[in-house]
């Protein structure tokens, strides 16, 4: 059931209902006029609340919707359309969409003329946020349409999106003198400066380094990554692509930092001719996302270092805590694994997941790992110091704590220690040191072993793609003061190094068919152990195994399924590689008519190629209306009356 309008919202409605208002069709007579380009105008101040963050701040009466007044703008549908669409599109596009809105309803007017926006940047939004609209069975807004309120860059069009981009600009900063490129500032990042210190990094590094963004926070904050590569911006053949993650709680901001100082030192180290950096960066391509939640970082840093509470900040700004936000497969996988043969990977998102409240950030993400063939990734956190791996949900519900392996458990343990065996305090005898209770685990530990819990990122990498995903607990003070940034780093910059290098164990290849041409989507099977990966669109593939002998099978539809045996040294560092050559099978003629199949023993069981509901836009929350009856969104504009915006539905 969807939550009514809130109070403010709902006294626009009543507003909006007193006003005059016309259905927009260009081609009927009586209906809403056609937009005029003004060669002149007067120029009042911008006064709307949901505008006040334009790139501008002066606009024309009538305005490109024929309204005369800032009341009959405030009280139009178009209008209280921008001010929820934030709510019903669950942040995405956010507050991209809302200004590009605010750039129609009170277009900009300088030196006495209106001016229109960008037609480019339009249509570059519509392509990006159509899929959002779709999924919550919304027509796109009338008063978007690129053709007809926007105009191209040879009429002198401006990008009302300029101000989002503005503030993130390169600016570079003075350095101490006397300091070097490679000086490293231990200190905090507030947002702005997070970005700059990426950008800048970037700029200095551009034959290995990029940025890029994977989306938007819930209030709009560009979740940047930086990446270093050979060929930054692609994915090289057989090279294996690792992410980590920081700050996906607010408060926790040890992780946003180490990642921020790891990028600069990547660039540094690289440029300085560092045999062991050149060789990582040449070898693998490394995506650094400093800050998953940027916006509960903002309440963290408000209340700031030594007064941060122990959960101020840790959720986004809708109140979820995205660490429990991903879809929970661990109970799916504990379902299925009864069945016989049944083996775990790329389970299925459940279309009921989309029902409920997903992040943005969390969706961000998953299209991210959908975007990537990641194979390895580790998050980092704060609040105690052990490194902890899946599973993070016990095997039975009502268990707090309980030992709940992956089938890679030895692998896992492996990833687990390849950090903890280098960290100084990790590694730290004493009892009474943070973490001092893990120290006769090595410092390591499985997740549900410490505490379970469900819909964590770690347990949906393992079980929905091919990426092995630990968490890392880097001290018990959740907001550190700034004079032990520089001995975390120390603590910390030895182990993900070391951390990251273990994404080229065990083996990697390539999956062809007999004419040289990749499979994709080809399964790798170990035997002995039941979770399979898949190849990347260009066949390739990296398969995370410790050491010894291992039965390796690949395998496809239409293909026979081909078995090699290998084995991997104890200290061989570097993936063994096992191509695959898959011969097509011999198709009989069948004389009999096929019946439905079934799902039980012996139809279609677990290991079906899935077909995933959420192939559709990420972020649906998706629960058709029966009966021709209005979407669920409706009902934040039945007040309105006979001036409700049916234009916004599809039917």
């Amino acid at each position: 059931m969807r939550p009514p309008p809130p109070p403010l919202l709902f006294a626009m409605l009543v507003l909006a209902a007193a006003r005059p208002w016309c259905e927009p069709n260009p081609d009927a007579a009586g209906g809403c006029p056609r937009a005029a380009a003004a060669d002149s105008a007067t120029c009042v101040d911008l006064q709307l609340q949901t505008c006040s963050d334009a790139s501008y701040n002066q606009t024309t009466f009538p305005t490109l919707l024929e309204h005369r007044s800032r009341a009959a703008v405030e009280s139009s549908s178009e209008y209280i359309l921008l001010s929820v669409l934030h709510h019903l599109l669950e942040g995405q596009c956010n507050p991209d969409l809302r200004l590009l809105g605010c750039a129609v309803l009170v277009p900009r007017c300088e030196g006495g003329r209106a001016r229109r926006p960008c037609r480019h940047v339009c249509e570059a939004l519509r392509d990006a946020c159509q899929p959002a609209f779709d999924a919550i069975d919304m027509a796109w807004p009338y008063f978007l349409d690129c053709g007809r309120y926007f105009v191209g860059q040879d009429e002198g069009c401006y990008n009302p999106l300029e101000k989002l981009r503005g503030g993130l600009d390169i600016v570079e900063e003075a350095l101490p003198s006397g300091h070097p490129p490679t000086f490293l500032r231990f200190t905090h990042h507030s947002y702005a400066q997070m970005v700059r210190v990426l950008k800048q990094t970037a700029a200095r590094c551009t034959h290995i380094a990029k940025t890029y963004s994977i989306g938007r926070s819930f209030d709009g904050r560009e979740l940047l990554v930086i990446e270093f590569s050979s060929l930054p911006g692609q994915h090289e053949l057989m090279e294996p692509e690792v992410k980590l993650i920081g700050n996906i709680h607010g408060n926790e901001v040890a992780g946003r930092e180490m990642l921020i100082y790891l990028a600069q030192y990547l660039c540094s180290e690289y440029l300085l001719g560092s045999a062991r950096i050149q060789r990582l960066l040449n070898t693998t391509r490394i995506h650094l996302l400093p800050s998953m939640n940027p916006d509960g970082y903002e309440v963290a840093a408000a209340e700031g270092a030594g007064y941060n509470g122990w959960t101020s900040g840790r959720q986004n700004a809708q109140n979820l805590d995205l660490n429990r936000n991903f879809p929970d497969l661990t109970s799916e996988y504990y379902r299925l694994a009864s069945a016989r043969s049944m083996r775990s990977g790329h389970i299925a998102i459940p279309q009921h997941y989309w029902w409920g409240k997903v992040a943005p950030e969390t969706k961000a993400i998953m299209k991210w790992m959908r975007t990537i063939p990641f194979v390895l990734s580790a998050s980092l956190h704060g609040g105690d110091l052990v490194v902890s791996y899946p599973f993070d949900f016990s095997k039975h519900p009502q268990e707090e704590t309980m030992f709940s392996p992956t089938p890679d458990e030895k692998m896992f343990k492996l990833l687990a220690k390849a950090y903890a065996d280098v960290h100084p305090m990790m590694m730290d005898k004493s009892e009474n040191r943070c973490g001092g209770n893990f120290l006769k685990r090595g410092s390591i530990i499985n997740g549900a072993d410490w505490y379970s819990f469900t819909g964590g990122m770690s347990d949906f990498n393992y079980l929905h793609s091919n990426c092995f995903e630990i968490t890392v607990e880097l001290g018990c003070v959740k907001f550190p003061p700034e004079e032990a940034l520089y001995t975390i780093w120390q603590h910390n910059k030895e182990p993900l190094l070391n951390f990251v290098e273990m994404v080229h164990r065990g083996i990697k290849g390539v999956v062809m068919d007999k004419f040289g041409k990749p499979v994709k989507n080809a399964r790798i099977l170990v035997k002995g152990i039941r979770h399979d990966i898949t190849t990347a669109p260009d066949g390739d593939y990296w398969r995370l195994l410790p050491p010894g002998s291992h039965i390796v099978i690949a395998q496809a539809p239409g293909y026979s399924k081909v078995i090699k045996k290998v084995t991997i040294p104890a200290r061989m560092k570097r993936a063994g590689r096992v191509d695959f050559i898959l011969q097509p099978l011999r198709i009989r003629p069948k004389t009999f008519l096929l019946g439905p199949r079934r799902s039980g023993p012996g139809g279609a069981g677990p290991h079906r190629e899935p077909q995933e509901p959420s192939q559709e836009p990420l972020g649906a929350r998706r629960q058709p209306a029966a009966g021709g009856s209005k979407p669920w969104w409706w009902s934040y504009f039945t007040s309105l009356g006979q001036h409700q915006p049916r234009w916004l539905l599809k039917y």
